[in-house]
């Protein structure tokens, strides 16, 4: 019998009840001038406290809402090739988002963590999320468990929204573009009392594609409110709402090393299996209160529910059933079904403030978290014999049938987590500060692996230190340097039936951040290392087992500001060794992957390059935007070290121009060059290509 979630108006009985005890979430003092103001909104943001970030001993990069939008972005996963430091990973067919920050990828199943607004918002599976009310993107480089528990060792990447303002803004928005791309966006905000502000926006789109037969449908809606209690309170209600429908695609087959096998169009699924369909909804209660003009409180709930349920047909991996390597055009391939589902519930509580002892100043941050996440996953498979349920690569005749697929596996996991943590950053003097910070989890997995009738359960505790140093120069001036620990909880069972212990992470890391002449920038050293990685169990085959080390070190450089007058840049670059630190063998084909074999998707050089010029043109205010990405050539596949994808470099351009005052109209033209890239691999048989030269026309009305 398929799982069920728990009700609903359970999980939403249990959100108005806590915030009866929490008084929650507020929204409301503006972070230091010297710190990121980019939302009009009076937000104070979970885990920063009162801390500007250049003075924190960490990298730090922001994505604006300004950059989102002269490049006419629509989608989370785009705006990440901002970052030098992060590298597109297997995307689930293309369902959801996926990416590595500073070399570490994640369970490469499963889409990538992040947070919203301070709340875990990439457990489960939400889709693509759409950056219709996406006002800016931090990226907070390095192991973040001291503050948020559990996290990946390359850092945390939190996405904030748009919050509802007082004063009316009514922009409208129509985009249209190459393979029938079409688009609606519209965002409302404005104070209905003296008290009270909402905001409503969304977006609903109907994309074709490059590929064949691969068409998506996605509707967004995100409503919210927010209530100013009295004078130094708020109370902030978000609301988010997803549906996305498309085809499965593994993307194109590549033979001998030759990306010119078969057209970067096309499609080697089948067109009936019809849309995989995507749900998820969110919601984010939020309370903020002033204590005084030095201590303000947050606390917060959050829940969120998603599902992913549809048919795939993929290329045969297993090389001795694939009869691809026989004739060199005939595909065997696997047809899949899938139904996962995933609920998260997470609250939280945070003191932060800063108070004077014998002349020292400390900025402390005193919170606690906890998550309810539950995650059911069906993934039922039909596999025939070499040469079954075939297709020409180079003449497809689709329609061929398959034996129903019968369930492969059927697990219900329950994680259940808190933690406490403390973190006090102290002004030495005028010049040194000393950042100490540390954090205990207590967590708890339950595993029912439901056609084996096995179940499974591990409790454990957590202890994350961090220690950071930062001497600054003067206010345009820093050099910093940190420590950190972190974990990651594993899902599943060993031969023996016991849960895995959590993958561990430490990373040291030391840079400087300056600022002159309208320009600042970070650059940064790091070295990394993370274990407890999951291999196959050499003695017990066919198990799994946490034997895995791999390192990662590099140089990061993020740049922007005002050049002249009229001429913006950003620049953001990252140089990556990765490599595997002891023999493993890889969890899905036993293979033996030796120690210093680089880690798959991570180019040892990557950058992004943006300029923006303001070109009047008469009475017309208008910009013109130049767009360079570089990524280098990187590895393809994990199991096999030749499979090396192509390095390139892609130009894009931009012009918008206000019209008028009301009037608003945007060109994109990306690819410029036409020039055929690799977005990411997991095998030369599962390779995605990028999209040919593309372009976008759209215009906006403001009400």
């Amino acid at each position: 019998m398929p799982y069920q979630h728990p009700s609903l108006n359970f999980k939403l009985s249990f959100l108005v009840l806590s915030l009866g005890f929490i008084a929650v979430v507020p929204v409301a003092m503006a972070e230091s001038a010297e710190d990121i103001e980019r939302i009009e909104v009076l937000y104070r943001q979970a885990y920063r406290g009162d801390i500007p970030a250049q003075s924190l001993p960490q990298s730090i990069s922001v994505i604006d809402k300004d950059l989102l939008q002269d490049n006419a972005l629509t989608r989370f996963q785009d705006a990440l090739d901002f970052s030098a430091s992060i590298s597109r990973q297997n995307n689930g067919g293309g369902l959801w988002d996926s990416f590595s920050l500073r070399g570490f990828p994640g369970n490469e199943n499963m889409p990538s963590g992040y947070l919203i607004n301070g709340f875990n918002g990439g457990r489960g599976f939400s889709g693509h999320r759409d950056l219709s009310n996406v006002e800016y993107v931090e990226i907070l480089k390095g192991p973040g468990s001291a503050l948020y528990g559990r996290s990946e060792p390359g850092g945390t990447i939190n996405v904030v929204t748009r919050k509802p303002q007082k004063q009316k803004e009514v922009p409208l928005q129509f985009s249209t573009g190459r393979f029938d791309q079409h688009r609606v966006e519209a965002d409302y905000t404005n104070g209905i009392s003296d008290n009270v502000a909402v905001r409503i926006n969304g977006a609903v789109q109907d994309y074709g594609s490059f590929r064949d037969y691969i068409s998506s449908e996605k509707q967004v809606f995100t409503p919210s409110v927010r209530i100013d209690l009295d004078e130094k309170s708020a109370l902030l209600y978000e609301f988010e709402y997803l549906k996305q429908q498309q085809l499965f695609d593994r993307g194109i087959v590549v033979l001998n090393g030759d990306f010119n096998t078969v057209p970067r169009s096309r499609y080697l699924g089948e067109p009936d299996d019809s849309p995989t369909e995507i749900e998820a909804t969110g919601h984010q209660l939020s309370y903020e209160t002033s204590l005084s003009d030095d201590w303000s409180f947050l606390a917060g709930l959050g829940y969120r529910d998603s599902s992913l349920n549809g048919f795939s047909s993929d290329a045969e991996l297993a090389a001795a059933r694939q009869s691809l390597f026989d004739d060199g055009k005939t595909l065997t391939r696997q047809r899949r079904y899938r139904d996962y589902q995933a609920e998260d519930t997470s609250v939280r509580f945070e003191l932060s403030g800063h108070l004077n002892t014998a002349g020292i100043v400390h900025h402390l941050l005193i919170g606690a978290d906890a998550y309810d996440y539950d995650l059911y996953t069906l993934l039922s498979r039909f596999r025939g014999p070499k040469g079954s349920y075939a297709l020409d690569i180079f003449n497809p005749v689709y329609g061929g049938t398959a034996t129903a697929p019968a369930p492969l596996y059927e697990n219900l996991e329950s994680q259940k987590a808190w933690g406490v943590y403390l973190q006090d950053q102290m002004d030495l003097t005028q010049h040194w500060k000393l950042l100490l910070g540390l954090r205990f989890d207590d967590y708890q997995q339950d595993i029912q692996e439901l056609l084996k009738a096995t179940r499974s359960n591990k409790t454990g505790t957590q202890v994350s230190p961090r220690i950071g140093l930062v001497y600054e120069v003067n206010p345009e001036l820093s050099f910093y340097s940190s420590y950190s620990e972190g974990f990651l909880p594993l899902s599943g069972t060993d031969y023996a039936g016991n849960p895995f212990d959590p993958e561990l992470s430490d990373s040291y890391e030391i840079g400087a951040k300056f600022t002159t002449s309208g320009v600042t920038g970070t650059v940064a050293f790091f070295d990394a290392k993370k274990s407890n990685i999951l291999t196959s169990d050499p003695v017990n085959v066919g198990f799994s087992a946490t034997l895995g080390e791999a390192t990662s070190r590099g140089i990061e450089l993020d740049v922007q500001g005002q050049l002249t007058e009229d001429l913006s840049a950003q620049l953001s670059y990252a140089f990556l060794d990765t490599q595997t630190a002891n023999d493993m063998i890889n969890i899905d084909w036993g293979v033996n992957v030796p120690a210093g074999s680089r880690l798959v998707n991570i180019p040892k050089h990557n950058v992004s390059l943006v300029l923006t010029q303001l070109l009047p043109l008469g009475s017309v205010e208008s910009r013109l935007g130049l767009r360079v990405n570089h990524v280098a050539k990187r590895l393809g596949d994990s199991v096999d070290s030749s499979y090396m994808l192509p390095s390139h470099t892609l130009f894009g351009l931009s012009w918008a121009a206000d019209l008028d005052q009301n009037w608003k109209a945007q060109l994109n033209v990306d690819n410029l060059f036409d020039k055929f890239y690799i977005h990411n691999s997991y095998s030369a048989l599962w390779t995605v290509p990028g999209e040919p030269r593309s372009y976008k026309v759209s215009l906006t009305y403001a009400f």
